[in-house]
């Protein structure tokens, strides 16, 4: 559910501005409006800076859970500078390792080059120019090109040859091969250049293992910065009147929390305020208030976007139907259950941080065994085949469940109508509904009839009275009742457009829905195509016979392609699994439950944790 908010339009004596924001950050439960806020040169400088140091602290927060210790000391007051230092080191001693390892390799072909020798040759007149050709062109071309030049071949073992041609440095060398330019390091001095830039490196991290051990100094810096920025930000676009000596603030606070928020306003000097409810024209801040179960699933609400304020929270809606449909997907017990398994392990490993990612995966783990199981499908095989469960009806996924996935759809699809139906007629009257009260009659109606034919119930079939009734109270209610400000002419003319739209958008919403089963069957179809690859490839696929030294050399090898065809399929399918459901859910759903997109959260102002 969206939690009911209050509005607070302050005003206060410019003075009392830092004084009277300190306040409200020492309460936490007050969101000071700074839409439209255009940062100057130095307040995006300031953006750099937190973002400068909330990467150092990431990276310094692994470092500290790797348990490292240091023998560099690091001054406790200028740790952001040290470990800017240091990154600046090993970034240039990487691109440093990055130029002479190619060089090494360039030149480790030509040998060692005694740079002091060539350096002499030069002085005295003498110029080495160094050339790379194939080694078929320079066998055709040697003799030709030794009545004009100096030939010295260096090495000429592999395809290509190198070679180096002796003169005074201004004669014009035109021969069919590449110059390339002369060392000016030779092999053992690149070499030795490489292990000095990773020596720099090695003391570098230790510095940088160091900072970790004072992280908090960073922690503090960024803490003060992000306090500036708040500061700054709501300075900026408060209103000034008189002058400048009144500031206009826009406010919000949870309604159940406003009658401490009353209090603290009115103990403030020099502060006038009007408490009032939010308007649909108020950008009002959103935040969600859901049971246990719904709050998990806030982690896939909150990639699409939050609710707008008055309308509904879906999340309790879809959470059930996302969960269904990522078992779908997988559609096999084995890969559900490990799921599962790594749903636990970072539920008990991965600490408060990853606990609601933790929750989610063991929930569509644990959904993805039981639907799995079902569906007879345990990595690839058939648990039918067990004789416990050779009696126990299983669902024939490949033959029935294409015409199921619609089905599933069609039952989604009328949800989120219902709720959308419900939401228009609390918000707008009865009136203003009739349109999609009329849509929902004849789907729900015509979907009854279907299933009443199918099981033999005559007096609601297609063609019965009753289901003509119905049929046409939505019709009327789809064609002329729509718009209740229009005349019955253009509410025709309107639901005939809208019919149009309506169907064809229905029909591309219903068959969205077969993607559950193709995503389902393709990976069960791979699961049986790996099964059937290892035993194959390793000769299995006949039974053992005779148990030998190559039997387990057999086994090994199934057992690898098992793992590695196994993985792919698993990591594939999990990522299907998790990526199609959204989309059901952010396109097929949202679209018919009415959803509207909020553009904040509510963020109150706190103290800056250090």
């Amino acid at each position: 559910m969206i939690v009911k908010m209050m509005k607070y339009d302050i005003v206060l004596f410019a003075p009392e501005h830092d004084r009277f924001i300190e306040s409200l950050r020492e309460t936490g439960m007050v969101d000071i409006t700074t839409s439209g806020w255009e940062p100057s040169e130095s307040d995006r400088n300031l953006l750099l800076d937190i973002e400068a140091r909330t990467k150092a602290l990431a990276t310094l927060d692994a470092l500290a859970a790797e348990g490292k210790t240091s023998t560099v000391a690091v001054d406790s007051n200028s740790v952001f500078a040290s470990y800017t230092e240091a990154q600046g080191i090993i970034a240039a001693a990487k691109g440093d390792i990055a130029r002479l390892s190619k060089s090494i390799e360039e030149w480790r072909e030509w040998g060692e080059v005694d740079i002091t020798r060539t350096a002499a040759l030069a002085a005295a007149g003498v110029s080495l120019r160094y050339f790379v050709a194939s080694s078929t062109t320079f066998e055709k071309s040697i003799a030709q090109w030794s009545e004009e030049y100096n030939i010295v071949l260096i090495n000429g073992e592999n395809s290509q040859a190198r070679f180096v041609v002796i003169g005074s440095g201004n004669e014009e060398i035109n021969i069919d091969a590449q110059e390339i330019k002369a060392p000016t390091m030779s092999l053992s001095q690149l070499t030795q250049s490489v292990s000095d830039a990773e020596a720099r490196i090695a003391v570098a991290e230790q510095t940088l293992v160091a900072c970790a051990a004072h992280r908090q100094t960073i922690a503090s810096e960024l803490a003060t910065l992000k306090v500036r920025l708040q500061n700054t930000r709501i300075a900026a676009t408060a209103t000034q009147e008189a002058d400048g000596l009144l500031l206009v603030l826009e406010g919000w606070a949870e309604e159940s929390n406003s009658d401490k928020v009353d209090a603290l306003l009115d103990s403030s000097a020099n502060t006038v305020y009007i408490k009032s409810n939010p308007t649909p024209e108020d950008n009002t801040p959103v935040k969600l208030k859901n049971n246990r179960f719904a709050r998990i699933f806030e982690l896939v609400g909150n990639m699409y976007a939050l609710p707008k304020y008055g309308t509904v929270d879906l999340t309790p809606f879809f959470a059930p139907f996302y969960m269904l449909f990522f078992a779908i997907c997988l559609c096999d017990a084995g890969y559900g259950a490990v799921i599962l398994a790594a749903g636990l392990a970072l539920l008990f490993k991965g600490g408060v941080k990853m606990r609601q990612a933790a929750l989610f995966s063991t929930l569509c783990g644990a959904m993805s065994v039981v639907f799995g199981f079902f569906a007879n499908s345990f990595f690839g095989m058939s648990i039918s085949d067990a004789p416990i469960f050779e009696n126990f009806k299983f669902i024939n996924f490949q033959e029935d469940f294409f015409v199921t996935s619609m089905v599933i759809g069609i039952i989604q699809i009328l949800f989120g109508m219902a709720i959308n139906l419900v939401m228009t007629t609390k918000a707008f009257g009865i009136r203003n509904a009739l349109g999609s009260l009329g849509w929902f009659m004849l789907i729900l109606s015509s979907c009854l009839a279907a299933v009443a034919g199918m099981v033999g119930i005559e007096w609601f079939g297609f063609g019965s009275v009753a289901y003509m009734v119905v049929a046409g109270i939505a019709l009327v209610f789809m064609l002329l009742l729509n718009r209740p400000s229009y005349n019955i002419f253009a509410n025709f003319g309107v639901g005939l457009w809208d019919t149009y739209n309506n169907i064809t958008g229905l029909l591309s919403d219903v068959l969205s829905y077969i993607r559950l089963f193709a995503i389902g069957l393709s990976g069960g179809v791979l699961a049986l195509v790996f099964n059937s690859l290892a035993l194959g490839l390793t000769g299995l696929d006949g039974g053992i016979e005779q148990f030998t030294v190559a039997t387990v050399f057999q086994i090994l090898g199934a057992s690898v392609i098992l793992l590695i065809g196994h993985g792919i399929n698993l990591f594939m399918s999990t990522i299907s699994s998790f990526v199609h459901p959204m989309r059901l859910t952010f396109v097929e759903f949202f679209k018919n439950a009415g959803f509207e997109m909020g553009t904040r959260a509510f963020e109150p102002l706190t103290k800056e944790k250090e």
